[in-house]
């Protein structure tokens, strides 16, 4: 077995590059590792993230070293948490050598929700995620997003037949900037407010029976479901910035239906 230290061999990577073109993002994409999610019950969940890492290239180097950003990933142990995203990102910038760093996770999240009758309780999975960016300053630009999913029942079908209307299932995906700690489950939460009914992982006959009249009592379309966060986004003064997303999975058509909100609190 050849005896070899990595000091001695070529390093290609930090070789100068002559075309004269920096890299807005190079790193690694999508590996799995376990993460940790403090609860708002001051519990932790644990969860698995597709976990995305990259840094600015200036023009002069030829590539940069990917088995860095693993190693950084492995630093604080067999699993990371959200709250050291920042962390991570200076650890970035100065071990790889550039200005900006990048940092995304997404990851399921679980929480446990009672029937609204029954009472019946049953384990329901979210999507949720951050994504940061770090500056040469050290300035830290950091985005929480979830995606609950919610039934909607439509207005006009209901409106127009004899009886009955169509629903569908409906993705709404939150993304916001704040300026104080906001919980996955305060956003869940406002989202599940908003579609014409939530949506239960195991419900009995008393509980489909309400959840069936409650959306047909409380029809939304596409664009009420954003406006509607919207406003209670608005309301939140923890929140600077959020877009509002909701992805409808028609029931009745062969395309979805989609609409978007974006809101700067500051004015930008």
């Amino acid at each position: 077995m050849l005896d070899l230290d990595s000091r001695t061999l070529p390093d290609i990577q930090s070789t100068p590059d002559k075309r004269n073109i920096a890299i807005n993002k190079v790193g690694i994409k999508d590996i799995r590792f376990p993460i940790t999610v403090t609860t708002r019950d001051n519990g932790v969940q644990h969860t698995v993230g597709d976990v995305s890492m990259y840094v600015a290239l200036a023009k002069e180097f030829k590539g940069t070293h990917l088995s860095r950003f693993v190693a950084i990933l492995n630093e604080d142990g067999e699993a990371i948490d959200p709250a050291n995203i920042d962390n991570i990102m200076a650890k970035m910038r100065n071990k790889i050598g550039t200005d900006e760093a990048f940092f995304e996770v997404s990851f399921p999240y679980f929480l446990s929700k009672a029937a609204p009758v029954s009472r019946i309780r049953s384990l329901v999975e979210y999507k949720a995620g951050f994504s940061g960016r770090q500056t040469a300053n050290g300035e830290t630009d950091l985005v929480l997003t979830v995606k609950v999913p919610v039934t909607t029942v439509c207005p006009c079908s209901k409106e127009i037949s004899d009886y009955g209307a169509h629903n569908q299932r409906s993705w709404v995906t939150v993304k916001v900037r704040a300026n104080d700690l906001v919980w996955l489950e305060d956003l869940i939460g406002l989202v599940e407010q908003c579609g014409s009914c939530e949506v239960y992982s195991l419900i009995k006959r008393v509980d489909e029976k309400y959840v069936t009249e409650k959306g047909y009592e409380n029809p939304k379309f596409v664009e009420d479901v954003v406006r509607d966060v919207t406003q209670l986004l608005l309301d939140d003064p923890r929140i600077d910035w959020f877009t509002v997303e909701s992805d409808n999975e028609e029931s009745i058509h062969n395309h979805n239906a989609y609409a978007l909100i974006e809101f700067d609190k500051r004015g930008k």
